[in-house]
């Protein structure tokens, strides 16, 4: 147990109070409204580090969505409380993606504060990066099931990607805790597990610690009018949990929460994790006063069979684009035959240059349209252009950095100069943005996992390293 005694401030059955520092460690919070949630005693502190919403790129990389700065600031003023108050805090999916790297990065900042403030506290840290050998086993024993739409998954598949993360349950984090940690620092995990463990085992019904759990895990998120991204309190009871905003200028209704239940869902009213699926669809939201929203009648249907969540990111080579604009009214006439056109003789021009020593296949070529269809593509329904100019990112990916920035500088000259019916001489159509106009992107990755693993525990895929931080 810890040597404060973690238990000794939850009266079990009764209520547990839950501070969430911020729906992302990085993205920011008052640190005005965090002091307000402290006010109000709660028994820890949450926060979520990550999620793959930034993309592939940084479980592929093992860089971090925001910067250390952003990162390091929130952290601090999380643990500093958590300390004072001698109440655990709990940090999921560390460094964005919570793979080796991301932990890693997320533990030397933890480490940095710790010795700036004179901090000294017992750390778990809990890994979620899969060993690729353990996941071929795991592969040939039938373990591994895809989720919908899942890609093509093979032991080839394992091997090509950069790294595959797994996303704990509340389990390891309660082990932690357990096993005397007073601050738990995680790889890859669930986001509502953060804060659902220890109302569960506090004795909250599973469907309220979970529904509390999924409101609190994007901090600021549920409420109306929201300005910036903040912290979040909740109250869980026995039969109802209670939600609202720190800064007083916020307001939780019945609407704003409801409407985050569904928030990221693709059902409605279930939401499925590794231990089991909550049942939103009998919750009644309750307004307490102007600010403040009672939740009740949520459900948890426990699952079959325990599974945990495989993401993985691989890389598909190099990137380079170019940025410009288009604003010639006789080309934006005519911009899809013009680009069409356009793209052909770029084709041309890169089989000119490399012969048959690479193919089609070799790379792909992308021109985006903003101001016409940059965001939706074909799904975008206004089919016509009605801006008076329009930006143009010429992208090219191949499989080396060098290929991709030649055929990025082939499209850009190609595009610049195309020529258009009304005019017999050479034009200028393209205004490109910077100098050089080429942007050399680096490595890009893609997802190529999307599939669960049943584990002989929850356990088995994340072991907990222990240290005491002096």
């Amino acid at each position: 147990l810890f040597a404060f005694g973690w238990r000794n401030f939850i009266m079990v059955s009764t209520e547990v109070r839950i501070l969430a520092g911020s729906g992302v460690c990085g993205a920011g919070f008052r640190a005005e409204s965090l002091e307000e949630g402290i006010g109000k005693k709660p028994h820890f502190i949450g926060c979520d580090g990550g999620s793959t919403d930034p993309g592939p790129y940084p479980l592929g990389s093992g860089e971090t969505a925001f910067g250390r700065s952003s990162i390091k600031r929130d952290m601090r003023l999380m643990l500093l409380a958590a300390q004072k108050e001698k109440i655990p805090l709990l940090l999921g999916t560390a460094g964005t993606s919570g793979g080796h790297p991301h932990v890693a990065t997320a533990k030397e900042i933890l480490l940095e504060i710790a010795e700036e403030e004179g901090l000294k506290f017992p750390l778990a840290v809990i890994h979620a990066e899969q060993d690729k050998n353990f996941l071929k086993k795991c592969f040939r024993q039938g373990r591994i099931k895809p989720l919908d739409p899942a890609p093509m998954f093979d032991e080839e598949t394992i091997d090509k990607a950069e790294r595959i993360v797994g996303m704990m349950g509340e389990e390891p984090f309660l082990k932690a805790l357990d096993n005397g940690a007073e601050v738990v620092l995680t790889g890859r995990s669930s986001d509502c597990a953060i804060y659902a463990g220890i109302p569960v085992r506090e004795g909250i019904p599973a469907g309220i610690a979970w529904h509390a759990a999924k409101i609190l895990e994007c901090g600021a998120a549920s409420v109306e009018m929201r300005k910036t991204a903040d912290s979040l309190f909740a109250t869980c009871r026995g039969d109802h949990f209670d939600v609202e905003p720190l800064d007083q200028d916020l307001r939780c209704t019945p609407q704003s929460v409801a409407s985050h239940s569904l928030y990221e869902n693709a059902d409605p009213f279930r939401l499925v994790e590794s231990s089991g699926t909550m049942d939103l669809s009998t919750s009644v939201y309750e307004a307490l006063n102007d600010r403040c929203v009672r939740v009740s009648k949520s459900g948890f249907a426990p699952a079959a069979r325990y599974t945990v969540k495989l993401e993985g990111a691989e890389k598909v080579g190099y990137q380079t684009i170019v940025i410009g604009g288009v604003r010639d009214p006789y080309i934006l006439r005519q911009l899809d035959s013009w680009l069409e056109t356009g793209e052909a003789n770029i084709h041309k021009r890169i089989a000119d240059v490399y012969g048959d020593t690479i193919t089609s296949d070799d790379y792909v070529l992308n021109i985006r349209i903003y101001g016409k269809n940059g965001v939706m593509g074909p799904l975008e329904p206004q089919k016509e252009l009605t801006s008076h100019e329009v930006c143009l990112i010429l992208e090219a990916t191949a499989s080396s950095q060098e290929i991709a920035t030649s055929i990025a500088t082939i499209a850009r000259h190609k595009i610049l100069h195309e020529p258009i019916p009304e005019w017999s001489g050479l034009i200028t159509g393209l205004a490109c943005t910077y100098s050089p106009a080429h942007i050399e992107r680096g490595a890009v990755y893609r997802f190529n996992v999307n599939h669960v693993l049943e584990p002989v525990d929850p356990y088995e895929m994340f072991p907990i390293e222990y240290m005491n931080v002096n």
